[in-house]
């Protein structure tokens, strides 16, 4: 971002600022408690892989909460990996345009933490509150919250349990509470008698042996501990008389860490599980069939608060789908990769029909460190998956082929759609003034990441070029 950019998004927040003051001054007669509290309650690499999504993988809390809000059976994350998903979110902006083009863990940050929705909520009584995950900062203080929970670590067994105190403690009306688990990340917990290894399915990507059932196996013992601290967290909301009043955003970054999956621009590694509960028409379990972006919670927040929406947000408000005016709120979706553990540059376009991916770089066969390290990627790298070629060009027909499989790109059939989505992905590109369109992206300095020929994130990092 330029310095030009920066004072544009200073004034956008400058703006909020005022407005909230006219909103503040105009509507004496509301107590602040009146407006929704916001709860942003979120996972690690879950995808939709829990019960609501009809997988099997028993969440009863988190079916409990579809069953009372509204779930969205296609939502879309704007980037599937770490830190550029969560930041896309929080800002409402693409990756590219807020500058979290990495892991934050590994030197990336955004261009403007100012952007964040805490600072736009700020000038209208909101008090912010981080408990746990948050991974858009080395230092989550940086992001400026009012209060930052420390918890000795990240995991369901501290953070669920401070964030039921904060929540018996009474928290000051109305606030923004952002409660993170680092499950179901892995490394996985030990399958337990809830989860029997024979009889467990690996995900659809995965081919079902022995090593990948056990995989399995874990991953829904994690995602029982995560259903376990969305529970305490949801009981001490209702305990305390909060639920009512509450806005619950209940969502993953991105898909599962398995081979194919989450770093992936399929499906498998875009599409994550998004439930919403509270007052503004979530309520009712409800399913909502429109597909959606991440990019849309930001406008969304705004509008069901009736404030003003900064310029820089690039999605849509979800209202008219909750109010019944929309049947969609989107012909195309964008999502992009820069960065995960090594540099992986590609971009893809969804419609309702169609998902096109494209390639970047001279790279032809997978960048393995952007896999997680587990008995998955183990055995399909014992079958040969290092040397399978990447196509720079991918065209799935998801009414024919919803798992995104088959590669129409080269199809004659499809040589019309295959057009048409190259121009929906250049057009998109050019409007959001994309780096990739001047060569290869640059990471910050003192970024560090992993070799693309490597084989593990676990390897050995280097400054970025």
């Amino acid at each position: 971002m330029d310095d030009g950019q920066r004072r544009g998004s200073r004034r956008d927040l400058m703006k909020g600022i005022i407005a909230a003051a006219a909103v503040t001054a105009t509507r004496a007669d509301s107590p602040r408690a009146a407006r929704p509290n916001i709860l942003y309650i979120h996972s690690h690499d879950t995808g939709r892989y829990i019960q609501p999504y009809g997988f099997d993988v028993p969440t009863p809390n988190l079916q409990k909460l579809a069953s009372e809000g509204v779930l969205f059976r296609q939502a879309f994350d704007a980037a599937p990996t770490c830190s550029p998903s969560r930041a896309a979110l929080l800002t409402g902006q693409c990756p590219h345009n807020n500058g979290m083009l990495g892991l934050a863990h590994r030197g990336f940050s955004l261009n403007d933490y100012h952007q964040h929705i805490l600072h736009w909520l700020r000038p209208h009584g909101y008090r912010s509150t981080l408990i746990g995950v948050q991974h858009i900062a080395k230092d989550p203080h940086t992001i400026g919250y009012d209060e930052v929970v420390e918890t000795g670590g990240d995991h369901v067994a501290q953070v669920a349990p401070a964030a039921v105190r904060f929540l018996n403690h009474r928290p000051q009306e109305p606030f923004f509470l952002d409660v993170g688990f680092h499950e179901t990340h892995r490394e996985f917990a030990p399958a337990g008698p809830q989860e029997d290894v024979r009889f467990t399915q690996p995900p659809v990507p995965v081919p079902d042996a022995p090593e990948t059932r056990r995989d399995m196996a874990e991953f829904h013992a994690t995602a029982r501990i995560l259903d376990d601290g969305v529970g305490a967290v949801l009981n001490a909301l209702a305990a305390r008389g909060l639920a009512d009043n509450t806005l619950v955003i209940s969502t993953t970054d991105h898909g599962v860490p398995f081979p194919a999956m989450k770093c992936h621009l399929t499906v498998h590694g875009t599409s994550v599980y998004l439930i919403m509960r509270g007052p503004g028409g979530f309520q009712g379990g409800k399913v909502c069939e429109a597909m959606i972006s991440q990019l849309d919670l930001y406008p969304t927040v705004c509008d069901l608060l009736n404030i003003e929406k900064p310029g820089w947000l690039q999605g849509r408000s979800l209202m008219p789908l909750i109010s019944g005016n929309a049947q969609q709120i989107h012909e195309e979706i964008f999502a992009e990769v820069n960065y995960h553990a090594a540099y992986e540059p590609k971009r893809a376009v969804r419609t309702l029909r169609y998902n096109y991916i494209r390639h970047y770089g001279d790279k032809k066969t997978p960048v393995l460190p952007n896999c997680d390290d587990g008995l998955s990627k183990t055995y399909w790298l014992k079958h040969g998956w290092r040397d399978h070629a990447v196509p720079r060009e991918l065209l799935f027909d998801t009414v024919f082929d919803p798992e995104e499989n088959r590669n129409l790109a080269n199809d004659p059939a499809y040589a019309k759609v295959l057009n048409e989505m190259r121009g929906r992905l250049d057009a998109w590109m050019q409007k959001t003034d994309d780096p990739l369109l001047a060569g290869p992206v640059k990471a910050p300095s003192g970024a560090v990441v992993n070799d693309p020929d490597g084989v593990s994130p676990q390897e050995p990092v280097r400054p970025a070029r």
